[in-house]
This record gives C-alpha cells, sequence and structure tokens, in this order.
C-alpha cells in the first residue's frame, strides 16, 4: 500500500474543512506568498498575494492587517499555514476566497457580487439523491419530486423555504410545527421571508452554523449556501443516532481502562471514527483513522472495514488493485452488496471528500454496525442515570448558542471548553475586549497547565462580570466538572442577553428579569388580552395562551388564531408550545428552547423564550408602526392605546400568512434581524429579581426611549 503523501494538518477540524487538493493548492500559495522564506506571512505579503489574483473585490489594507491580527493569536508576527487556512475559512464564509478557480468538471461555478463560488457537482448529487429518498412521500413536495442532480432545480425548489424547512423536521423530527410553514402554490415575497426566517432559526436550534447566511441568500437561491446549508442539515440527520442514549451497543466501544463518561464526552462524529476504528482493529488494520478525508482515501480502510462488517458478502480482493481509482470502484461495489454505497462516487473517496465520506460512514453505521446488543459492559439504566436530562437539556441549549456565534463549531460541549479557548472566544465575543490573548494558549495544547491557564482566565474574566464563582476554579472546567460548566455558562449568556436588551432598550442601565416580566405583561394587556405571567416559573404559563397573546401583540398578525387551543389538556398544551417556538422564529427570534421547556415550565428556559421575543421586538422598535390588530387576529378588543414600552411593534407587511392546516390570519413579520448576532435569551435566576426601577418603568413608560 502506498503511503499518504498529503498536506498534514494537526488540527483535526481544520483538517476535515479542506480535500486534500485543496491542502495541496493552499500550501503551494503560502509558499508562494512567503517571500522571506519565513514560515509565517506577514500583512505586507498577504496583501501583496490578494493583489497578484486580481479579484474583482480585493481586501483592504485595513482588512488584511485586521485578519492577520485576528489570527496571529500567538503573535508570532505573521500566519502560519494553519492560521492561513483558518483565514481562508473565513474569507470563503464572507464569499470573498482567493482560491482560484478549478476548471474541473467535477465543480461547478456560481458568481455573486464578481465572486466565483465553487459547488462540489458530487456534493450536489448526493445530497439530491438524500432528498428523493427520503422525502418522496411528503405531499407538499410529491410535485417536485424527483429532482434531476444533472440540473440546478435543487436550487430553484429551494427558494421558498419549504424544501430546507422539511428537510430540518427529518434531520430532527418536531423542530418545526409545520402549521407555522407557508406552503400554497405562489408565495409572495413576504411569505418567503417568513420560511426562510423560519428555516434559518430552527437550523441554529439544531447545530447548524448559519452565520453568514440570511434570508436574502435563500430567496435568491445562491447554490453555495443553499448547499452548504443542505450539507449540515444531512449532517445532522446521519448522526442523529450515533450516541449512547439511543445505541447503547456503543458501549461495547469502551476499552476494560476506560470510565463510561469518557465515551460519553464524545461527539457523534469523534464516537464515528471510534466505531470504525474498533473494527478495524479487530480486522488487523495496524493505522488509525483519524478524519473523513486523507485517511480513508486509498480505499484500504473501507475494504477491510466492510470485510469485518460483511464477510459473506465483502472480500478483500480490492487490496490487489494498484490503481486507486479501480480499488475505490471494487470497495463501493463491495458496498453497494450489503445497501451501503450511498453518498460515494470512487472519485470522492480518492479526492478525499471530508463531507460526503462522512455521509458514507455514517449511512454504513445505520445499515451495519456490527455492535452486540447484548454487552457486559453496561446496563441501560446506567446509560440513563449517567447522562441527567437535565444536563442534556442545558447542554443542549448551550452548545447550540455558542455554535450560532460563529465562533469555532463544537459538537460535544463537555469535551470542547475543556481548553479553555472556546470560552475566551465566547467571552471575547460578548464582553469585547476582556481577553488577554497573549496570555492564551491556541489549540492543540498538549500540556495540560497550559489548559488551566485559559479555564483560569475565563474564571477571572467572569468574575470581573460579576459572575458568582465561589469556589470555581480553571481545573474544575479543564477537568469537564458538568454542574460548574453549565453553571459558568448559564452566567455567560445571562450576562450576554442582558447586555443586548440594556444597550437596546435602556440606553446603559441596567434590565432586570423583572423589566422583562413587566415588559411582556404590558405589551399583552395593550392588545387587550386578560392573560398575563407573575414570573417565569408561573405555572400558568404551562398552557401557552401567554406567549401565544404576546406574539400576537409584538406582531399582530402572525398568530393563526385557529390553530390556538385553551391549553387544558396534555395535548393541547404540546401542540401550543410547539407552535409558539415555530412562530416566534418565523418572525425572526434565535431560541433555541424545547416544547417541553415550555410545558414544564422550566424557569431559565421560559427566560430565553421571553427575552428573545423582547429583543426582537426591540430591534425593530425604530420601524414605521404596524397597523391595528384585524378583528380575525385579535378575537378580543385591541382599541387600547399602547404605552411606550409596549409600542414598539414590526413594520406593516401588505401580505398575509398561510398555513398548511387551516386558513391563516393576516400577518406581517417584520424585517428579519440579522441571524449573526448570535444571541441566545438565557434563563432566570433562582432568586427573585428586584422590582423594576420606577424611572425606567413608571406606568409601563420607558423615559429613555423618548
Amino acid at each position: 500500500m502506498a503511503s499518504f503523501g498529503g498536506v498534514a494538518v494537526s488540527d483535526p477540524n481544520l483538517s476535515a474543512s479542506f480535500t486534500q487538493k485543496q491542502l495541496k493548492e493552499y500550501k503551494a500559495q503560502f509558499n508562494s506568498w512567503n517571500l522571506a522564506r519565513t514560515g509565517l506571512i506577514t500583512a505586507a505579503e498577504f496583501e501583496a498575494g490578494m493583489k497578484d489574483l486580481q479579484l474583482p473585490e480585493p481586501l483592504t489594507t485595513q482588512e488584511v492587517t485586521k485578519l492577520v491580527e485576528q489570527y496571529d493569536v500567538d503573535h508570532k508576527g505573521g500566519l502560519d499555514y494553519e492560521s492561513f487556512l483558518r483565514v481562508q475559512l473565513e474569507l470563503q464564509k464572507n464569499g470573498r476566497s482567493p482560491q482560484k478557480a478549478s476548471a474541473q468538471k467535477s465543480f461547478l461555478t456560481t458568481k455573486q457580487f464578481g465572486i466565483v463560488h465553487h459547488i462540489s457537482d458530487s456534493e450536489k448529487r448526493a445530497y439530491v439523491e438524500h432528498i428523493n429518498t427520503y422525502l418522496d412521500d411528503d405531499p407538499v413536495l410529491m410535485k417536485y419530486l424527483p429532482i434531476d442532480p444533472a440540473t440546478n432545480d435543487l436550487f430553484e425548489i429551494a427558494k421558498d423555504g419549504v424544501l430546507l424547512c422539511k428537510l430540518i423536521n427529518l434531520a430532527v423530527s418536531g423542530t418545526i410545527d409545520e402549521r407555522a410553514l407557508n406552503v400554497k402554490d405562489r408565495l409572495n415575497p413576504w411569505e418567503r421571508n417568513e420560511n426562510h426566517n423560519l428555516c434559518l432559526n430552527s437550523a441554529k436550534a439544531i447545530g447548524c452554523s448559519v452565520v453568514n447566511i440570511g434570508t436574502q441568500d435563500l430567496v435568491e437561491g445562491r447554490p453555495h449556501l443553499v448547499l452548504g446549508l443542505i450539507s449540515q442539515i444531512v449532517k445532522v440527520q446521519l448522526l442523529a443516532d450515533i450516541n449512547l442514549k439511543k445505541t447503547p451497543e456503543l458501549a461495547e466501544l469502551l476499552d476494560d481502562m476506560e470510565e463510561f463518561e469518557e465515551l460519553l464526552r464524545l461527539s457523534a462524529e469523534k464516537l464515528l471514527l471510534r466505531w470504525m476504528n474498533y473494527h478495524l482493529k479487530k480486522a488487523g488494520y495496524t493505522k488509525t483513522v483519524n478524519n473523513y478525508s486523507s485517511d480513508v482515501r486509498d480505499g484500504t480502510a473501507y475494504a477491510m472495514l466492510l470485510h469485518k462488517l460483511a464477510p459473506e458478502s465483502c472480500t478483500l480482493e480490492p487490496l490487489k488493485i494498484s490503481d486507486p481509482l479501480e480499488r475505490a470502484q471494487a470497495v463501493l461495489a463491495q458496498a453497494s452488496r450489503i445497501g451501503s454505497s450511498k453518498y460515494l462516487t470512487p472519485k470522492d473517496i480518492v479526492e478525499g471528500s471530508t463531507n460526503l465520506n462522512l455521509a458514507f460512514v455514517a449511512h454504513l453505521f445505520r445499515t451495519r454496525s456490527g455492535l452486540s446488543t447484548d454487552s457486559s459492559k453496561f446496563t441501560f439504566a446506567e446509560l440513563i442515570e449517567t447522562d441527567d436530562d437535565q444536563d442534556s437539556r442545558e447542554e443542549r441549549a448551550f452548545r447550540m448558542w455558542i455554535n450560532s456565534m460563529g465562533i469555532e463549531y463544537i459538537s460535544s460541549l463537555f469535551e470542547d471548553v475543556r481548553d479553555g479557548w472556546v470560552l475566551l472566544q465566547v467571552l471575547d465575543k460578548v464582553s469585547p475586549g476582556s481577553v488577554d490573548w497573549k496570555g492564551a494558549t491556541r489549540p492543540p495544547i498538549k500540556m495540560p497547565f497550559k489548559k488551566v491557564e485559559n479555564c483560569n482566565q475565563a474564571i477571572a474574566i467572569g468574575k470581573k462580570l460579576k459572575f458568582s464563582l465561589v469556589n470555581v476554579s480553571g481545573k474544575d472546567l479543564v477537568e469537564g466538572n458538568k454542574k460548574l460548566t453549565l453553571a459558568f455558562l448559564w452566567q455567560l449568556m445571562r450576562y450576554h442577553v442582558f447586555s443586548l436588551l440594556k444597550n437596546l432598550r435602556l440606553k446603559g442601565r441596567e434590565v432586570s428579569e423583572a423589566d422583562i416580566v413587566q415588559w411582556a405583561n404590558i405589551k399583552v394587556r395593550n392588545v387587550g388580552k386578560t392573560s398575563r405571567m407573575e414570573s417565569f416559573k408561573d405555572k400558568s404559563l404551562a398552557s401557552g395562551v401567554f406567549f401565544l397573546d404576546l406574539l400576537g401583540a409584538v406582531e399582530p398578525r402572525v398568530v393563526n388564531w385557529a390553530l390556538v387551543t385553551p391549553g387544558l389538556t396534555g395535548e393541547d398544551k404540546k401542540q401550543n408550545a410547539m407552535y409558539i417556538i415555530s412562530v416566534a422564529r418565523k418572525i425572526g427570534c434565535s431560541i433555541f428552547l424545547l416544547w417541553d421547556d415550555i410545558v414544564e415550565v422550566r424557569p431559565k428556559m421560559i427566560l430565553t423564550l421571553a427575552a428573545g421575543i423582547m429583543l426582537w421586538s426591540l430591534e425593530n422598535k425604530a420601524k414605521p408602526k404596524d397597523a391595528p390588530a384585524t378583528p380575525e387576529t385579535t378575537p378580543e378588543k385591541s382599541g387600547q392605546k399602547s404605552s411606550s414600552i409596549a409600542s414598539d411593534s414590526a413594520p406593516t407587511s401588505p401580505t398575509a400568512s398561510a398555513s398548511s392546516t387551516a386558513p391563516a390570519s393576516p400577518t406581517a413579520p417584520a424585517s428579519p434581524p440579522p441571524v449573526e448576532n448570535g444571541f441566545l435569551p438565557v434563563d432566570a435566576p433562582s432568586t427573585p429579581s428586584p422590582a423594576p426601577t420606577p424611572d425606567i418603568l413608571e406606568n409601563g413608560h420607558d423615559d429613555s426611549s423618548s
């Protein structure tokens, strides 16, 4: 077997972001720009290199300097190769990548604002086949399916947002209440915008990164952004069951010397690699597969894995073939015998396509895991005991919030924050300038004390921000203490949301939980509704009626009242709660709670919802006031004059919202706030909040708004 002759990258997440071909191209570019041969590209060298490419929209000197300073975290005086790659990822996100166009047939090109973007034809084909397979019987999409992968029909169909929302529900069932989706044959621009708001906010809620994607990008069907979003959604779906809670057989992977907790900490991607290496070791494969690109591109690992999982159908004959492409063809021919040849082509294997190789391995796991259901290493009761439900929900919310910020993507909260780097990035995002980057160490970190230093700095900043961190040290975070990690992140989220509300509403004055409660009650009262909440622990909130009234108050035509129930039975409460979340996301709120959190009245998550609606309303306050609510929208009278605190409705829209199950009341969603604000509201502390400051909320008026 030939040895790997590609470009090695120490950071596995960075390695997974590029194919070997791209890594080689960027390495050549790096070497050609590094004229001084120091191994570091200075800002001047970077700018000169960019000018040589003669791009239609070159970076300015100021932009180049800022990029180099941002990614030269160790202050070496320039970018090393891996920092250079991180800059390329940043430029790709913003559609300004300097990588030259590939003339190969496997790439499609599309121009937006003079920039050439590359679309993998292989990925488009794979995801179209995925859609055709899993959504073929959907009554709304039947008229569009099957999609022809040889055309660009995928991007045209995605323009109304329905397909993307259906994919999200396919990935994580129940994420979107499809009653809130506009599905009629002809959608006006505002209805499409609502669908895309719902899509993007729901995508964030299942773990997708949408920082550089806006509703207009989806309305225009920009191929590189649409395909990138679909790729993430499909990945979520394929990895959904690769965890110990849903697949307890994975405990078989546990080594004799390992603690069960160590396996629980692994992300789905790492767990999948662990599963693959477990079987390869049994098959006699001497190497370790560390990624889904360079380590599998010669096809050897796949041939041995298939033979181990299905010896009756898959032989080792492919190993006798010397040509890599022919060997890959033979490997996939074997995989097709057990129904597991989806997503990949021989060329994708040879070129090391990370996304498609990951999809192939995940599908193979779902088809034939090769794990025993009779493992002596665990009992199901022990597994459930270890995975505390409340901690699990909070972990999910914090993880999705961090991922929505557009910093490094994390897939396992407790594992990925242990080195402190992500925590420092989040702190710098919510409190700019608070981090001393000269005293921080970027991963990969080999020396444990460097991780402790990072976490100690995070704790020190938290104390300056007045977090309650008595007897909490950086070592606790490095050791993965769940309770203390969650407590720190909760306070960080709370600080973030209250800072945003303070800046928007009170122009520097502090916001309290009581302010949010009173704001919400006044908004509901001013449209003639009688529901109210006493606190974030108010059990009456379980019905969902108050939050539907609040959403109707901030956006008078967004709620289809024909779908709202009194919320008296368990099922009615669930239906209302699911509808609340989708309606909130539809108008543009960035929230991460589950319907269970509303029905169970979990105070922390309830505050995330209330604060999210308030933040959206305040962000849209400066726009023209909405027209009075119509009788169809608000059954009760709405003749009361709104006070200043409750008069921040969104702008009028002449359009109406359509429901897939009942005629929708006319709606007028406001223009969506930027999806890259990285906001997640946080929940209330267990102690009572102070009463609203009189000069801020006297008689329901905010004097600062006048």
